[in-house]
């Protein structure tokens, strides 16, 4: 590991951190997403003055990130809860593994958290398809992000996963840093959170050693992140939509839209739920197939944590039972909590206007997925 070059993958080191913070400040196009943050110029004037006088990443963190996500929380949401965080050693790496609803505020709110705890902050995995513009590199960066590099050639992909894998095992075993991770690409569009083989094969792809060794070392933590107000909801319906129907691709500024939905958007209450450490026993692996066979398990491990641990909202009750024109969950809802849900039902079918019959069904699916997987899912 010691002989790979991370620079073109790894976030930016103390050693960087004035310098990028000088090229930020001058950016045009930071300078007005920092007018339309705070409004008026003497403010950004402030903040930017502050953003000099940084000189390291956990400066940053530790002031100017942790009060701005501060105020996202109180701003736009009705409160921040978190469980599980005690079982955890604040003394040791972890790699968490979550659920993959919102672009930014997923991993932003879980160093939020765990910063509030005493531990250290994550080194974040984000796609290349974000790094859009200059600005989002430098703050991405800035705050231990990691790239991961897509749309490659399959030669070409199979060498930055394989980079991508011992940079996070070095991060972990020889740096001591804990890692986030999505348990999948992109973000759930439909409401199913499913951890994918791929992600847990190119974890494995740095792995020296046996499949149990290699897994354990690093410390996998499973996290469920639950929103009331799904971010970015109906944007993620036409999203699924127009690949289903028309197929068309995702635009790179459809990925900014969400970015700043996300943010800025109503989320209700918010839940991060962290698990416990997986440990795995598996034996030696004889050949790929049994291989493929002990990954599919680990990803229904972490799978199991997350549907159990994750927080069931009103209106999730209320989607299932619509869902299944049932009153199952009756006794999980107000009248007035299904009332308000049914309006954003009927908002929903206004909004995503397209000439297909089952946008209800697909919506009710969004809010409702969560609950099939935690009580309907068959048991092994």
């Amino acid at each position: 590991m010691r002989d790979i070059n991370f620079d073109d993958i790894r976030p930016y080191t103390d050693k960087e951190v004035k310098a990028k913070i000088r090229k930020l400040v001058k950016d045009k196009t930071f300078d007005r997403v920092l007018h339309l943050l705070f409004k008026n110029r003497p403010k950004v004037e402030m903040v930017k003055f502050q953003l000099r006088r940084v000189s390291s990443v956990k400066q940053l963190q530790g002031v100017f990130i942790y009060d701005l996500l501060h105020w996202l929380v109180d701003k736009t949401s009705d409160g921040l809860k978190v469980t599980g965080m005690d079982k955890l050693d604040n003394s040791k790496p972890y790699l968490f593994i979550s659920n993959h609803r919102d672009i930014i505020l997923d991993a932003a709110l879980l160093n939020f958290l765990i910063f509030e705890h005493g531990m250290n902050t994550t080194q974040i995995a984000i796609g290349d398809n974000l790094l859009q513009y200059e600005w989002i590199e430098h703050t991405v960066k800035l705050n231990r992000s990691f790239v991961i590099k897509r749309n490659l050639p399959p030669r070409e992909l199979m060498m930055a996963s394989k980079k991508v894998s011992h940079f996070i095992r070095k991060s972990i075993t020889e740096d001591k840093m804990s890692v986030w991770i999505a348990q999948r690409e992109g973000r759930t569009k439909d409401g199913n959170d499913k951890t994918q083989d791929s992600v847990l094969k190119m974890l494995n792809m740095s792995n020296t050693g046996g499949i149990s060794d290699g897994f354990n070392e690093l410390n996998i933590v499973p996290v469920s992140i639950s929103y009331e107000i799904e971010p970015c909801g109906l944007a993620k319906l036409r999203e699924l939509i127009k690949k289903e129907h028309y197929g068309e691709s995702k635009r790179s500024k459809d990925d900014l839209k969400a970015m700043s939905m996300g943010m800025f958007a109503p989320k209700g209450r918010m839940r991060f739920s962290f698990g416990t450490p997986i440990e795995t026993h598996f034996e030696l692996a004889k050949n790929n197939e049994q291989r493929n066979s002990y990954i599919r398990c680990l990803a229904e491990m972490i799978d199991d944590q997350i549907y159990k641990n994750f927080k069931l909202w009103p209106s999730n009750f209320v989607a299932y039972d619509m869902l299944m024109q049932e009153h199952r969950f009756k006794d999980r809802y107000t009248s007035e909590e299904q009332k308000k849900f049914e309006i954003m039902v009927e908002q929903a079918m206004v909004n995503i206007d397209f000439p297909i019959t089952d946008i209800q069904e697909r919506f009710l699916k969004l809010y409702a997925y969560p609950v099939i997987n935690k009580f309907d899912r068959p048991k092994k």
